[in-house]
C-alpha cells in the first residue's frame, strides 16, 4: 500500500511547497483536487504543467490521482437536463483525465455529489440516467489513457445519487468497462454500508471492482483523530492484497491542515509497522 494525501488539506501553500511537505512527512504521493490549481486547471498551460511535474520531480513524490473533480468552475453537472452544461460537464471531465494521465497520476475518483445530485430535478429517475450516461461515456477515455475512473459511493444527505458500494457496482457493472471501477471512503461507507468497513472491504475486494481507498474518521477528521479504528480496516487490505494507494482524505483540518496532515501518515503508518 502506498500513502497519499489529498492535497486540499494543506492548499494554502503554493504547490511545490506542498510537494516538499508531503514528502517530509512520509507520504508517497498527493491527491490532487483540481480546483486546488485552478478554477479551470485542465486549461493550463504547457509550461504551467511542466512546472507541476518539475515539483514533484524535485521532491520526490507523484501525483497519484485527482479528486474532487468537479467543484470549479460553478455550474457543472453530470445529471443536468441542460443539454449545453450535460455535454461541457463531459468535456471537462474528459480533459481532466487527459490531464491525470500527464502528471503520471493512476485514477479519478467522482465524488462532487453537488454536481450529481438527483433529488432537485423534475424527473430524479432521468436525471440518473443522465449521471450513468455521462460516466459511460468518458469511460473508454480513461482506459486508453491507462488510468482507473472510480465512481465514488458517498454518504446521504450530503449525496443523494450512489450511496452505497452495491449502487456504484451495479452502474459499473452495466456499462461493463474495465476502466470504470468503485472505491471506498472510509467515511461514507461507515454510514452507508450494512456491515463494518473492514467486513465490506472483505466482501468486495475480491470482485475486483475495488480500486481506491480513502481514509477519514466520521467525525470528518483524519484518520486517528475521532472513535473510527482504522487497524481492522488495514488488515483487510492487507489480508486482501491490496497493493494500491490509500489517501487519507480529512475534511476538518484540526488543528490545522499540515499538523493533521502528519498526524494521519503517523497514526496509519504506526498501525502498518503493527500489521507487517
Amino acid at each position: 500500500m502506498r500513502l497519499s494525501l489529498c492535497n486540499e488539506v494543506i492548499r494554502e501553500l503554493p504547490f511545490e511547497r506542498q510537494c516538499a511537505l508531503a514528502a517530509a512527512l512520509g507520504y508517497a504521493g498527493l491527491e490532487v483536487a483540481p480546483f486546488t490549481l485552478g478554477e479551470a486547471a485542465w486549461t493550463a498551460s504547457a509550461s504551467e504543467r511542466a512546472a507541476w511535474r518539475r515539483a514533484l520531480s524535485d521532491a520526490g513524490v507523484v501525483v497519484s490521482g485527482l479528486h474532487w473533480l468537479l467543484v470549479s468552475p460553478p455550474g457543472l453537472s453530470i445529471t443536468s437536463a441542460d443539454k449545453p452544461t450535460w455535454d461541457r460537464t463531459v468535456d471537462v471531465l474528459r480533459r481532466l483525465i487527459d490531464l491525470c494521465a500527464e502528471l503520471g497520476g493512476a485514477y479519478l475518483v467522482h465524488g462532487s455529489p453537488a454536481q450529481r445530485r438527483v433529488g432537485d430535478q423534475a424527473d430524479p429517475a432521468a436525471a440518473a440516467a443522465r449521471g450513468e450516461a455521462a460516466w459511460a461515456a468518458i469511460a473508454d477515455d480513461a482506459r486508453k489513457a491507462g488510468v482507473i475512473y472510480c465512481i465514488e459511493p458517498l454518504a446521504q444527505p450530503e449525496a443523494d445519487f450512489v450511496n452505497t458500494l452495491a449502487q456504484a457496482s451495479a452502474i459499473v457493472q452495466r456499462i461493463g468497462n474495465p476502466a470504470l471501477r468503485t472505491m471506498i471512503d472510509t467515511c461514507a461507507a461507515s454510514l452507508m454500508e450494512p456491515e463494518p468497513v473492514a467486513d465490506a472491504l472483505r466482501r468486495w475486494l475480491p470482485t475486483g471492482q475495488m480500486a481506491h481507498i480513502q481514509l477519514n474518521d466520521r467525525n470528518r477528521r483524519g484518520p486517528g483523530q475521532g472513535d473510527d479504528r482504522f487497524a481492522p480496516v488495514l488488515q483487510a487490505l492487507q489480508d486482501g492484497g491490496y497493493d494500491g494507494w490509500v489517501a487519507m482524505e480529512p475534511f476538518d483540518y484540526h488543528p490545522d491542515g499540515p499538523t493533521c496532515a502528519a498526524r494521519a501518515i503517523g497514526y496509519v503508518k504506526g498501525i502498518l509497522e503493527t500489521l507487517a
